[in-house]
C-alpha cells in the first residue's frame, strides 16, 4: 500500500458530527482472541519482502485452514520461488460451479523492512506488543489486519456451520510491497482458476478518525498506475580543465526545470468524480466550491489552480510525474559523458503510457535529450460502484459508526487489485478499520493501530463477507 494514503484523510477530517467507536467489550470474545492470536502469529513471523520471504507465513496460515476442517484439496500453497509462496482458501458454496463467481478476499503477506534499531527502544517490530489501546509492530496496518481478519473470518464461519450463495477465495500473496515476485500476478497468470472472482474485496481503504471520532468511511475503487521513465543526456565528455557548453548536467538541468513548470491535465473519472461531489459536502466553501467546479467542468483552470494547492487533490485531479532520482558523471576531473533522472508517474486509470511519454519529452523540450520508452501495461478501467456492493457497505457503516459517509476514492498509490481490474472484475479496497491518519505510521517507525480498530474491522469484514455472499445482494 502506497504512503500517499497518508494523506487521504484531508477532506474527511472536517466532518463536524459524528458518533464515536462503538465501545468494545472489556474483555475481547472468542472471535476476538482468536482474531489476535492469528494477527499476533503474522506479526511475529517476518515477512519482510527484501530479506525474508513470505513462505513461512503462508504455511502456517495454510496449517490452521487444515486444522480448522478445511480439505487440503481446497489449499493451495505456490508462487514464483522457494520463498516467496502464496496460500490460497476456497470455501464452497451452494452455488456450484453454476452459481455466481466467487468472492475474493485479497490481502498480501509482505511487509516493507523493519530494523529494530530503527524503531523505539522498547519495541521489536516483529513483536505484537498492545500499550495503551495500541498494538505496534510492523504490518500492524498494512497489510496484517486484513489478511488476519480474512483467515479468522473464514475459520469462524465453517465453525458456525455457515453456507454461502456462492464460493469464498482467501488469497494471502506475496510480494505486493514490491520486490521479485508478485503474488497476485502470479496466480492470476499462472493458477487462474484459483481465484477466478466474480467480486473482490482488498486493502486500499480505511476508515478515518478525528479527536478518536469516525469521520467516513471510504472504498477504494481505482487506483493509479506506476510508470518510470529515464531522461537522459549524453555527451562526448572530456577533461575538466577544459569547459564545453553543452555539458550533460546543465542540459539535463535545463530540460528539468521546463518540466518543473508543466501539469498534466484534469481526467476525471466515475470514480474520482463522486469523490469530489461527495468530499465537496465535508469541505470549507472555498474547496467546495471549487470541486463542484471541476466535476461540472474539467477545464476549469481556476478551480483546478484552487484544488491543486493540495497534494492529494492535486494527485486526484490528474497524472502526477515527479523526478525521484538522478546520477550523472564518472569522476571529479571530467565532464560528465552521461546524466540521467528517474521520473516517476502515477497514471490516471484513463491514461494512456504512450501519451504520458509524448507529456514528457515535450515538457523537457529538448530534442537532445533522451526519454526511455513508455511501458507497455495500460491502466485498468475503475471499478463500477455496484449498489450490490456499496449497499452493504453503506448499512454496515451507519450501523458501526452512525451516519457518516462512505467516500469512494482513487488510490494514488498501488494495491494487488490491478490484476483482476484489468479483466474487469468489481474490485474495492475497504476494511472498516479506522485511523488517525495524522498518525499513520505503516512503512514507518513504531506502525502502530488503535486496538478498538482491529476488532471492530475483524467484525465489519466478517458481516460484509456474509451480506456478499447471501442471494439477495450477489453481485
Amino acid at each position: 500500500m502506497s504512503a500517499s494514503l497518508r494523506r487521504l484523510s484531508v477532506a474527511v477530517c472536517l466532518v463536524s458530527a459524528a458518533m464515536p467507536l462503538r465501545a468494545q467489550p472489556t474483555s475481547p470474545s472468542a472471535n476476538q482472541r482468536f482474531a489476535r492470536e492469528i494477527y499476533q502469529e503474522m506479526i511475529e513471523t517476518n515477512s519482510s519482502t527484501t530479506t525474508m520471504g513470505t513462505t513461512i507465513l503462508a504455511q502456517a496460515m495454510a496449517k490452521r485452514f487444515r486444522e480448522a476442517g478445511f480439505p487440503e484439496s481446497d489449499i493451495f500453497m505456490g508462487g514464483v520461488r522457494a520463498d516467496k509462496h502464496n496460500v490460497v482458501l476456497r470455501y464452497h458454496g451452494k452455488g456450484g460451479a453454476n452459481g455466481p463467481k466467487p468472492l475474493l478476499l485479497l490481502a498480501h503477506l509482505d511487509v516493507v523492512e523493519a530494523l529494530k534499531s530503527d524503531w523505539s527502544p522498547d519495541l521489536d517490530p516483529f513483536k505484537l506488543t498492545e500499550r495503551e489501546g495500541y498494538f505496534y509492530g510492523r504490518g500492524v496496518s498494512d497489510d496484517k489486519a486484513q489478511a488476519a481478519a480474512f483467515v479468522a473470518n473464514i475459520i469462524r464461519l465453517k465453525q458456525e456451520g455457515y453456507v454461502p450463495d456462492r464460493d469464498i477465495i482467501v488469497a494471502l500473496t506475496a510480494d505486493e510491497e514490491g520486490g521479485c515476485c508478485n503474488g497476485a500476478r502470479w496466480l492470476m497468470a499462472n493458477h487462474t482458476a484459483l481465484v477466478d472472482a466474480g467480486v473482490v474485496i482488498n486493502e486500499g481503504a480505511f476508515g478515518y478518525l478525528k479527536n478518536g471520532k469516525p469521520q467516513a468511511n471510504t472504498v477504494e475503487a481505482t487506483q493509479k498506475v506506476v510508470a518510470t521513465f529515464t531522461v537522459t543526456a549524453k555527451n562526448p565528455g572530456g577533461h575538466s580543465s577544459l569547459p564545453r557548453p553543452d555539458n550533460a548536467i546543465f542540459q539535463l538541468a535545463a530540460g528539468l526545470a521546463r518540466f518543473a513548470q508543466y501539469a498534466f491535465p484534469v481526467e476525471l473519472n466515475p470514480v474520482t468524480r463522486a469523490y469530489f461531489e461527495e468530499t465537496a459536502k465535508v469541505e470549507s466553501p472555498e474547496i467546495a466550491t471549487a470541486m463542484r467546479a471541476i466535476v461540472k467542468h474539467t477545464n476549469d483552470a481556476a478551480a483546478s489552480a484552487v484544488l491543486s494547492r493540495d497534494p492529494l487533490y492535486n494527485s486526484t485531479l490528474r497524472t502526477t510525474c515527479v523526478p525521484t532520482m538522478m546520477k550523472g558523471g564518472h569522476a571529479t576531473n571530467a565532464l560528465p559523458q552521461t546524466a540521467e533522472v528517474s521520473v516517476n508517474c502515477r497514471m490516471v486509470p484513463t491514461a494512456k503510457p504512450a501519451d504520458v511519454r509524448a507529456a514528457i519529452v515535450k515538457a523537457f523540450a529538448d530534442t537532445g535529450l533522451e526519454v526511455s520508452a513508455a511501458s507497455g501495461r495500460e491502466p485498468p478501467a475503475p471499478s463500477p460502484l455496484l449498489p450490490e456492493v456499496m449497499g452493504p457497505i453503506e448499512s454496515l457503516t451507519k450501523e458501526f459508526w452512525g451516519n457518516i459517509p462512505v467516500i469512494p476514492v482513487m488510490q494514488t498509490g498501488a494495491t494487488d487489485a490491478i490484476p483482476w481490474r484489468a479483466l474487469g472484475v468489481p474490485s474495492y479496497g475497504v476494511s472498516g478499520i479506522m485511523v488517525d491518519m495524522s498518525d499513520f505510521r505503516a512503512h514507518g517507525r513504531d506502525e502502530r493501530l488503535f486496538v478498538k480498530s482491529f476488532y471492530e474491522g475483524q467484525e465489519f469484514l466478517y458481516r460484509l463477507t456474509k451480506a456478499l455472499t447471501t442471494a439477495k445482494t450477489v453481485p
